[in-house]
């Protein structure tokens, strides 16, 4: 008898759990879109129904979550502090679900700086879909500063950089070491010489936009050592900087995987300096509160091949590999 009036006590002193799943997958979806209107679309839930799990949420808590301003919602401080654990809860929740539906994988969510998205990744990318042919990948693609805020803000669950950009609620992992060089036209006049200082100061020059980890990289290699640059175009893109550079219209310093295939073609060439090598590193950024979920970890280790193999050796084979039907 004593037994069970011991276990009924212990039932009543058990905490209950008040929040629920559906409430923290609304407030996620409201902190990423900034009003319960779009996070209703994110949720496939009425805007009605998010708004409700959303108060329902702060009365249970006791706080507000958000700043009402005008029509949007921007996370106050306790909503800054709630983001980050309830996120990592919904992707262990998610994990969870594919124990008893392994058909149905988590997606990954990644983001990556221009040079890594558009020129590592895809083959390390298509070695990985050969091994998970279910799993969906979502790439974001940007500069430098926007994979940050991606991750910072919990929109991708890992990214890659190149440069020295950080945020506080990041963790940055070493991952490769990549390196610059200056290119040109080969009818370019400096072409096919070595270049002086004040030549490369005197010339023309196409940059990636401020804000890119290439651009930070060209700037503390060549402003400390050549001086002020006459930057006349500042793009967003490489492909267009290559085109530029290639119809003569400026010089580029660009990273050397970008521009190999036109190094080997002969549609660029590489000017010969005084300037000492320009390597830089490339880093895998994670966010410090969030959970690193199953996949998310087997593909870093996945990308950590171009590391330990080599990278010209790691990608050649990514890329045999990548193309065998």
């Amino acid at each position: 008898m004593s037994g069970k009036i011991d276990q009924r006590k212990d039932h009543a002193l058990a905490p209950r759990l008040r929040l629920s799943l559906r409430q923290l997958e609304v407030f996620v979806a409201t902190a990423r879109a900034g009003s319960t209107r779009a996070a209703a679309d994110r949720v496939a839930r009425s805007q009605s129904a998010a708004s409700a799990a959303l108060a329902e949420l702060e009365g249970t808590l006791g706080v507000q979550l958000f700043d009402r301003i005008g029509r949007r919602l921007a996370l106050n401080e306790n909503g800054r502090a709630l983001l980050p654990k309830a996120a990592a809860l919904l992707d262990r929740a998610l994990e969870l679900e594919r124990l008893l539906t392994p058909e149905r994988p988590v997606p990954l969510h990644l983001a990556a700086s221009l040079t890594i998205g558009e020129y590592l990744l895809p083959a390390l990318l298509a070695r990985w879909k050969l091994a998970h042919p279910a799993q969906p990948v979502q790439l974001m693609i940007g500069n430098t500063r926007e994979v940050i805020e991606a991750v910072a803000g919990l929109d991708a669950d890992v990214g890659f950089i190149e440069g020295t950009q950080t945020h506080p609620r990041l963790a940055v992992r070493p991952w490769l070491t990549d390196e610059l060089v200056v290119v040109a036209a080969p009818e370019h006049p400096l072409v096919g010489r070595p270049v002086a200082l004040r030549e490369l100061r005197a010339a023309s020059w196409a940059l990636r936009e401020p804000g890119s980890g290439t651009r930070e990289a060209a700037e503390l290699w060549l402003l400390e050592r050549v001086g002020s640059l006459n930057i006349e175009f500042e793009l967003s893109s490489p492909e267009a900087i290559k085109r530029l550079v290639a119809a003569g219209a400026a010089l580029g310093c660009l990273a050397r995987e970008v521009v190999a295939q036109e190094l080997a073609q002969g549609t660029l060439v590489e000017l010969r300096t005084s300037l000492p090598r320009a390597l830089r590193r490339l880093s895998i950024v994670l966010h410090r509160d969030k959970h690193v979920g199953r996949d998310t970890a087997e593909f870093i280790r996945h990308c950590g091949q171009l590391r330990s193999a080599g990278r010209g050796t790691a990608l050649l084979t990514a890329r045999r590999r990548a193309a065998r039907p």
